[in-house]
């Protein structure tokens, strides 16, 4: 079966900055993505947890989305404007999906 190169873009930010990051990928026509809870785990400043926030300022959130490689550093600039000002990482991988037309 045929595959074919796109771009996966993950992105861990705040929860307060979700809405922005969604309008500047849906900005930037990526066709489609995923939100999941980052429940927990280790960064920079060392070991992080969701468990017993009451508010949403803590809570981090995992965006995923895979674009053409070609369309890669316009979304990039659009994710950077959210994620400069917030706690975040962004990671570029190369993945194959099969249906391209869908990215």
């Amino acid at each position: 079966m045929q595959t074919h190169l796109k771009k996966r873009i993950e992105i861990v930010v705040e929860y307060p900055a979700l809405r922005r990051l969604l309008e500047r990928l849906d900005r930037s026509q990526v066709t489609g993505y995923t939100v999941v809870p980052a429940l927990a785990g280790r960064g920079h400043d060392g070991l992080w947890s969701s468990e017993g926030l009451a508010g949403d300022a803590g809570r981090m959130m995992m965006v995923i989305c895979i674009t053409d490689p070609a369309r890669l550093d316009p979304v990039l600039e659009e994710v950077y404007s959210v994620v400069a000002r917030h706690i975040g990482i962004v990671t570029v991988s190369d993945v194959q999906v099969i249906r391209s037309d869908h990215f």
